[in-house]
């Protein structure tokens, strides 16, 4: 009996991923045999687990997570464009069309995960933004911010010596990003119409509460907290209480994960999605996720 096609999120730790519940949920709705589980895997067992996923056969792909995503670009065959300018990997899918090895591709579905959850919770034309962080996902959170036609960006970092990388993906993306001292965050986090916290959980407590007792108003503006577990966190309550609206980073692993869904159908053999069914996909992976649904026909959605 043959073996459904395999996939995984990949990460360190992993128990906590949501991934495997919301990828199997879309599979089981198209009515695609597909698997998708979970592994745990540090940076340097990622090289051989790669391997092992071109040799054996019966890979569709993988979601990559922390803290793999800079090193999966040394590792997988072939690059998207948006993949290559940020250094960044999130998705990876396998394809092996004569049956040989597999060829592993990587992309970065995190930027249209962030844009269409600003889209979703109304982010408004040319935004001045502000990004907590300077890692992987920082990198991701400027492209998106580009994509949105941000007027301004700023990134608040602890240690800007450590930030000149992602600082240059932005001079790749051809976007002007400036560089200021996190220690200063809580004070100008107010002038921003769109914050993004790319900080691991509990990174920005401090500074939430520093925030908080500012007593800032932020009537109408957006706080994107990649960081969904726990929730809420204290910089999205600290935000909520100001006035402004909070986004759970929950709502981009959902918009980032309908990207790699379609591209995972694809490799497994199972087609493109059509409208209908990306609707259906959709609105059972915020079910599995625990968020309310949505009608993916009314958002003018990105990617």
């Amino acid at each position: 009996m043959n073996q459904p096609p395999k996939g995984a999120v990949l990460g360190h730790p992993i128990g906590h991923s949501k991934s495997p519940a919301m990828h199997n949920a879309a599979y089981a709705a198209l009515g695609a045999d597909m698997s998708y589980g979970a592994i745990d895997v540090d940076v340097p067992d990622l090289a051989g687990l790669l391997a092992r996923v071109r040799s054996e056969g019966g890979w569709y792909g993988l979601s990559v997570t922390m803290p793999l995503k800079n090193a999966a670009v040394d590792l997988v065959d072939e690059l998207t464009p948006v993949a290559a300018a940020l250094g960044a990997v999130n998705t990876i899918t396998a394809t092996s069309p004569d049956g040989g090895p597999a060829r592993l591709r990587g992309d970065n579905t995190d930027v249209a995960g962030i844009v269409n959850a600003l889209l979703h919770a109304g982010a408004g034309e040319r935004p001045r933004a502000a990004i907590l962080g300077g890692g992987g996902t920082a990198v991701s959170a400027i492209a998106a911010l580009a994509q949105l036609d941000a007027a301004a960006i700023h990134l608040f970092v602890r240690n800007p010596q450590k930030a000149a990388g992602t600082a240059a993906v932005a001079q790749t993306l051809g976007t002007a990003v400036e560089l200021k001292a996190f220690a200063g965050a809580a004070q100008e986090l107010a002038g921003y119409d769109i914050v993004i916290s790319t900080l691991p959980p509990r990174g920005a407590d401090a500074m939430a509460r520093e925030f908080a007792a500012a007593a800032p108003a932020v009537p109408g503006a957006l706080l994107l907290d990649v960081a969904y577990d726990p929730w809420p966190s204290v910089l999205g309550q600290a935000w909520e209480h100001a006035g402004g609206t909070v986004v759970a980073g929950i709502e981009m692993l959902l918009y980032q994960g309908v990207d790699q869904v379609r591209q995972f159908t694809a490799a497994a053999g199972f087609g493109t999605l059509d409208t209908e069914q990306l609707g259906g996909v959709i609105n059972v992976m915020c079910d599995a996720l625990g968020i309310p649904r949505r009608n993916p026909y009314d958002q003018n959605m990105a990617g």
